[in-house]
């Protein structure tokens, strides 16, 4: 269970940064900065120095936490405090095809028919949602931005004209939250907007990423400028031993659990402690992807080696991260000790539904979806492929399975399960009598036209690794979505019911 400090407690040492942002920074991360990150990433230690005042030094005046060091820096701000509305620059805004089009037809009424968008650089578009459909509105939803980019000659359109066989679309990746880690357009330090409430996945890499309307949007496309209010930190401190049964989608819904779905409204969730360290970043994504679901503006864990390692090779962008201060001041503090967790499930039809799973052993169901920005990426198919391995049984009920990008896909069929003797999840998955790994997209998350692959047409009980399971959400809007973790989601298709793992993992 969690507790609440009102006192923020000091988790790192303080450091300088060059425009007067005090930044902090674990000091096993010195020596990376000093080494392999040299000229991308500088992140400088202080040198001891008797104490003098802020005003004989220029040292920041006022402590500052991560999210709002970030904003304090792209407003050109010494230091900036909740509540204030600043404007602030943009690094990279994505949308999609879902609000794409709304964004484009804002943009050109607002700067009209020949408008330059501000940085074709800094404007990704990526088609995700309702791509393998016979659609018309969805189809033309893609067109509208393959001319728009053709148009603005925008640097990063990840395109699809071949529906038939996404392999044959080099430049398809699939769900936008995965393409912009795995493409290199995730950067700590940076500001990342989004037309897409899960834009706050971003936050992993210890930058400040959030959802935007339409309207915010097409204003972005145009200025590079955004108007944002500085939200509160709250800290969320997880240590202890990660136990082997349970995923980051367990703590996320157990937080949102612990606070509701409007516990964080319009604040940051900070995520720190020995638990986040250990985590890899695609789990850190989990975390990061459902603050939205407890009403928060942003998650945010800070950069460290994890944090570096997965950027090698993905971008040739300077980026610069930035921490909490030791005396920054956070709105409330929850701590969790990890290793007493248990694995969860959020009951129809709320995030903050919490019950154990073990408590919904009678709950009979009628398919399993593992798939999605949240529970879509291979370390998830891979958490599901041990479970179906250590069974060595077959699933009782449909299996669906829709990898997020190529990469996901790509991976599912060539990775090695540890500990299968060199199976690939898409063996395992065959064996287990799953269905085959669908083409990447957002799929049944949203519902999506009648055709989407997997979309609840029928009142059904489902088990998923999704992130809403509102009335509606996947389809049919008396269909009852259980969420979960990939541990959780295999377990269950092998029973027809909800199931806790650990009846599958020792």
């Amino acid at each position: 269970m969690a507790s609440i400090s009102a006192a923020a407690k000091a988790t790192s040492a303080a450091f300088a940064h060059k425009k007067e942002l005090a930044a902090a920074v674990p000091p096993q991360q010195l020596a990376r900065s000093r080494r392999a990150r040299a000229g991308r990433v500088r992140a400088v230690a202080t040198p001891t120095r008797a104490p003098r005042s802020p005003a004989s030094t220029g040292s920041v005046k006022s402590p500052m936490t991560t999210t709002e060091k970030i904003l304090a820096r792209a407003s050109e701000r010494a230091s900036l405090e909740p509540g204030e509305n600043v404007w602030v620059d943009v690094d990279v805004l994505m949308t999609h095809d879902v609000c794409g089009p709304g964004t484009i037809g804002i943009f050109k009424q607002e700067f009209g028919e020949d408008a330059k968008v501000w940085d074709r650089e800094k404007v990704v578009i990526i088609p995700d949602h309702y791509i393998f459909t016979s659609d018309e509105r969805a189809n033309r939803n893609v067109d509208i931005l393959r001319d728009f980019c053709e148009e603005q000659k925008i640097k990063y359109f990840y395109d699809i004209k071949d529906l038939s066989d996404f392999r044959a679309n080099p430049d398809y990746k699939g769900v936008c939250h995965i393409a912009l880690a795995q493409e290199g357009h995730c950067r700590p330090g940076e500001v990342l907007l989004g037309t897409d409430s899960h834009t706050c996945n971003a936050g992993a890499f210890g930058q400040f990423a959030t959802g935007i309307g339409n309207t915010d949007a097409g204003f972005v496309m145009g200025t590079g400028k955004a108007l944002l209010k500085v939200p509160p930190t709250i800290r969320f401190i997880l240590d202890g031993e990660m136990p082997p049964y349970l995923l980051a989608k367990d703590l996320i819904l157990q937080i949102i659990g612990e606070i509701s779905v409007s516990g964080a409204t319009y604040r940051s969730m900070e995520f720190v402690g020995s638990t986040i360290e250990s985590l890899t970043m695609e789990e850190r994504m989990t975390l990061c992807n459902m603050v939205i679901e407890a009403g928060g503006k942003n998650g945010v864990v800070p950069a460290d080696e994890t944090t570096f390692k997965y950027l090698e090779g993905k971008t040739s962008v300077e980026y610069e991260p930035v921490y909490s201060d030791a005396q920054a001041r956070f709105y409330s503090d929850y701590r969790f000790d990890v290793s007493k967790l248990e694995p969860v499930v959020a009951k129809p039809h709320s995030p903050d539904n919490r019950a154990l799973a073990r408590e919904c052993k009678d709950v009979k169901i009628d398919r399993v979806y593992i798939g999605s920005c949240t529970g879509g990426k291979t370390e998830d198919f891979i958490a599901a492929a041990k479970v179906f391995l250590a069974s060595g049984q077959k699933v009782k009920v449909p299996t669906f399975l829709v990898p997020a990008t190529q990469k996901v896909w790509m991976d599912v069929y060539s990775l090695p399960v540890p500990g299968s003797g060199g199976k690939t999840c898409s063996q395992i998955f065959e064996e287990a009598g799953c269905d085959t790994p669908a083409s990447p997209n957002c799929g049944a998350c949203l519902g999506g036209p009648r055709d989407t692959y997997a979309r609840m047409n029928e009142p059904t009980v489902c088990v998923s690794t999704t992130n809403r399971n509102f009335p509606g959400r996947m389809g049919h809007k008396e269909g009852q979505i259980y969420l979960a973790s990939p541990f959780t989601a295999a377990a269950s298709a092998l029973t027809g019911y909800v199931t806790d793992p650990r009846d599958f993992l020792s």
